[in-house]
């Protein structure tokens, strides 16, 4: 793996392994880049997050790219309000990877999306970014996905893109819907009904578009106002308010 390129942390002994924080896009297996490819494809140790233990989706994207004799790293991530217990696997998911650094290994996380944008490995980042050579491999982000899916522009020239999480409270959501340009609403799930009831206070209803697992073969791509009652976790609904006349 020494031909990955990226930012790396001050030089450490060269006994230590590298970690290579991977986003593999989406979830369409040809979004990945080849730079992700390569480092998945020539990895001795892959980690890797699963959710209250369902089947790691970040894996599931990359599966074809793991060698069968890979060693892999799975991180149980508990599905609770409480941060502890989730603080606490990223704690383990560390140590484990550490383990396999300080014995010379290198080892490639997979993140869904890009891992520096709502990625679950900046929490393995913050814990070992200082001990370990740490490279980041940027992914194609769900916001540029569903964009690209709806054929919606999100913004031009000297427009704002404001990107806002669906679990925000109903008041900071509308005031920031209010005064924001063009909007993306991440992480809508069971934030539907609130955030539906905020887009038509704000009569902007018509002008919102439901997108739900961009780039997958069940995807869905809506107006808001034909949308389902119900939203898995990736979905996101985009508004262009600000959208230019001149594009």
């Amino acid at each position: 793996m020494g031909d990955a390129l990226g930012n790396a942390n001050s030089p450490l002994p060269p006994s230590h392994g590298t970690l290579f924080g991977v986003g593999v896009g989406p979830g369409a297996p040809d979004l990945i880049t080849l730079r992700a490819a390569r480092l998945i494809e020539g990895a001795d140790v892959v980690a890797y997050p699963t959710l209250a233990g369902a089947a790691s989706f970040a894996r599931g994207i990359a599966a074809d790219l793991i060698a069968s004799d890979a060693e892999e790293i799975v991180m149980d991530v508990p599905m609770t309000v409480e941060r502890a217990p989730a603080q606490a696997a990223y704690d383990e998911g560390a140590a484990r990877i550490a383990d396999a650094l300080d014995r010379g290994s290198d080892v490639v996380c997979l993140c869904e999306g890009d891992p520096f944008f709502y990625g679950s490995f900046m929490y393995l980042f913050a814990r070992l970014s200082e001990r370990y050579r740490v490279e980041v491999v940027p992914g194609v982000t769900s916001v540029t996905a569903c964009a690209a899916r709806a054929g919606m522009p999100l913004a031009a020239r000297n427009e704002r893109l404001t990107i806002l999480p669906g679990p925000l409270p109903e008041a900071e959501l509308r005031a920031r819907i209010d005064g924001a340009e063009s909007v993306a609403i991440m992480k809508v799930g069971r934030h539907l009904p609130k955030i539906r009831r905020v887009i038509a206070e704000l009569g902007l209803t018509e002008t919102a578009v439901y997108v739900e697992r961009a780039s997958l073969p069940e995807e869905v791509v809506l107006p808001l106002a034909d949308a389902p009652e119900r939203a898995p976790y990736f979905s996101m609904i985009l508004l262009a308010k600000g959208a230019d006349p001149w594009l």
